[in-house]
């Protein structure tokens, strides 16, 4: 039995922590004593402690006796974070999803003798694994990957709700969006070149350009062409564009009465209980992907993955926590039963070429309820 330690207590963390306490010893580490709290009487196998991971030596020396980190926190702590664990000599699985570029810890994470496997969620994360899969047997001249995370239930106005905070969110609204076209980098507002996609079971749903390929620009930077949008209810791109074009995502204060307010912490702050995810809350999370290209034989190939992925009743786990958390805990399996081994750091794409990898973080996933279907379209 190994001994594994989940930086972070959130939904996600929380569902990494239950899942792997399944077959290892697990402990919680969170700034929040309620996440803490509300995980204990969840899961009394599970050992929890407080820790603030902006304490570079509180944080070191907690984790000097485990034998596998997983870090879950929000994104503008995650780069230093995954850099100080990566000092302690830990090999970790990171779904932090910061900003920063992750392969700049690569040299590090050699010189340590650690593997670190990075943004290794839903998407990024499983998109990434199916696309690092099929570049090993196609000559790939297409990827798209369209994705997102919705509430059963639509409410108007947004029609939409956060698994995570809004701040999060509303970064993804504002950070402009990367993709490939016909082998060059180009840049797009995010929320443009919005589409209307059918999905079975969902009816329309409206797509539009995010900047979701992060790694996938320089590790498959052979590919012509490569993007990746974000999937919401109809309306929502309207409503939000209102608010980005009238100033109250502006981070720049503003005087109010002789009191000096942020127009986007006072948006995060409405937005919170109006997007913030109920503990039983039915939601779902779609995504398709699509790879074409030549395939071995030289015929021209496509493969779409499809997921309908939805919240369990059963353990109440939110689906975005089901399909991001247990894309983490199957690589972390893979780092513990030594199906990867590298030293470094690798995003999904740079371990789904290692044989059997992919195939075992499929039958992970499919094995808790969390399946990709696969359609293939010769010609």
């Amino acid at each position: 039995m190994n001994n594994i330690i989940v930086l972070g207590g959130g939904m996600v963390g929380s569902a990494m922590a239950i899942d792997l306490a399944k077959n290892h010893k697990v402990t919680v580490a969170d700034f929040n004593p309620s996440a803490l709290d509300k995980l204990k009487t969840k899961a009394l196998k599970i050992e929890v402690t407080q820790l603030d991971v902006t304490k570079e030596n509180e944080l070191k020396n907690l984790l000097s006796p485990f034998d596998l980190v997983v870090c879950a926190v929000p994104g503008f702590l995650g780069y230093q974070t995954l850099k100080w664990i990566i000092e302690t000599k830990k090999d970790v699985v990171d779904i932090s999803f910061f900003p920063e570029d992750a392969l700049a810890l690569k040299e590090l994470a050699q010189a340590m003798g650690v593997t670190a496997i990075v943004d290794c969620g839903v998407a990024p994360g499983m998109s990434n694994l199916v696309l690092g899969y099929h570049n090993e047997t196609m000559k790939i001249e297409n990827f798209e990957c369209l994705v997102g995370g919705l509430p059963k239930v639509k409410k108007w106005p947004f029609a939409y709700k956060a698994p995570f905070s809004p701040i999060d969110v509303i970064e993804e609204y504002t950070r402009p969006a990367r993709y490939v076209e016909n082998s060059h980098i180009l840049t797009k507002p995010a929320l443009s070149d919005v589409a209307q996609e059918e999905f079975e079971g969902v009816g329309t749903l409206e797509s539009f350009n995010s900047d979701g390929l992060r790694s996938l620009l320089f590790t498959m930077g052979h590919i012509p062409n490569m993007i990746e949008k974000t999937l919401r209810y109809p309306g929502h791109v309207e409503y939000i564009q209102v608010l980005k074009s009238s100033g109250f995502f502006d981070e720049q204060p503003i005087d109010i009465k002789g009191t000096a307010v942020s127009p986007l912490d006072f948006t995060c702050k409405v937005l919170f209980d109006e997007w913030k995810l109920g503990e039983t809350e039915e939601e779902i999370t779609v995504m398709r992907i699509t790879v074409s290209g030549k395939n071995e034989s030289g015929d021209q190939e496509t493969i779409i993955y499809h997921l309908h992925d939805a919240y369990d009743p059963a353990t109440q786990t939110s689906s975005m926590a089901r399909t991001t958390g247990y894309t983490a805990t199957a690589a972390v399996n893979l780092l513990l039963e030594n199906r990867f081994s590298e030293k470094g750091v690798f995003p999904p794409e740079l371990v789904s070429n290692h044989e059997g990898c992919f195939d075992f973080v499929l039958q992970y996933l499919s094995e808790r309820g969390v399946v990709y279907r696969k359609e293939t379209i010769l010609g």
